[in-house]
């Protein structure tokens, strides 16, 4: 049998000569000799199998500790079940980074937007497609209360939205809506919140926005909407254009970088439309 140093079997199997005093030192890989005097380490190639199955095992995520219990108990029907909990484990981590992903991805999307839309008071007809929304009704008018409030309004939905199992991943760029009849009554009423939510999320509390022609204008305060309203609508008469749907007022982005108290928002105030044909 030709014994080989640590540092040779460090190399053979590609592995740090520190990794393999942890193994000796928790007692799941071994030397077959200890030189008394020097206290060289010495190893058998055929260790290498052992020291693969180390590796991989700790490649499925298993710790050092479990490997030595599986190696001391000689029970793959206990190996099975811990590989079992470490599969759900990683089931769990690839779902948490799904999220986290599209998290990164709202964000980018939601800036990129704010970067190319137009200035504020800018009025624009956009063809916007199908959109799927998680809503969340209000026990007060949003309309007659100002930033404060709405900040609560805010915590209520996070709350309502875990309460339904809905990720706090779309926790972001919240919305309002008003009703059509109110809209063209210039009644300034909402009793609803809502976030937008990908097509694959799945809840049956979920609504959709067709797709349309919208009315939309732009807005950079928060402050400024029920003016931005009125302007709207004033516009959407003018064009001699039909009101289809309800109002929505969209947040764009939410601005990071602040110059005040409050928080800063970048807003799409739209209204679905159809042509009168003449």
């Amino acid at each position: 049998m030709e014994k080989l140093s640590i540092g040779q079997m460090a190399k053979m199997n590609q592995i740090t000569i520190q990794a393999l005093r942890l193994y000796d030192e928790v007692d799941i890989l071994k030397p077959i000799e200890v030189n008394e005097e020097t206290g060289y380490r010495y190893y058998d190639i055929r260790q290498s199998a052992q020291l693969d199955m180390i590796q991989y095992m700790k490649a499925t995520g298993m710790t050092l500790k479990e490997i030595k219990q599986v190696f001391d108990d000689h029970d793959l029907i206990k190996l099975n079940q811990v590989l079992h909990k470490h599969l759900k484990q990683v089931d769990a981590s690839i779902e948490e980074l799904y999220m986290q992903k599209k998290a990164v991805k709202r964000m980018i999307d939601s800036y990129n937007r704010y970067l190319k839309s137009p200035p504020d008071g800018t009025i624009t007809l956009e063809y916007i497609e199908e959109r799927q929304i998680y809503s969340s009704a209000m026990d007060i008018n949003f309309y007659e209360y100002g930033i404060e409030v709405y900040e609560n309004i805010l915590k209520n939905l996070k709350k309502d939205m875990v309460k339904q199992g809905i990720s706090e991943v779309y926790y972001y760029n919240a919305g309002t809506t008003i009703f059509k009849q109110d809209f063209i009554s210039q009644k300034y009423y909402s009793n609803e919140i809502f976030v937008f939510v990908d097509a694959d999320c799945r809840s049956p509390y979920l609504q959709l926005l067709p797709a349309s022609m919208y009315a939309c204008m732009y807005c950079d305060d928060f402050d400024k909407e029920k003016e931005y309203i009125k302007l709207l609508y004033e516009y959407i008469k003018e064009k001699n254009w039909q009101i289809c749907g309800d109002y929505i007022c969209e947040v764009l982005t939410e601005l990071p970088i602040t110059h005040t108290n409050k928080r800063e928002m970048f807003l799409r105030l739209q209204v679905p439309i159809q042509f009168v044909k003449k």
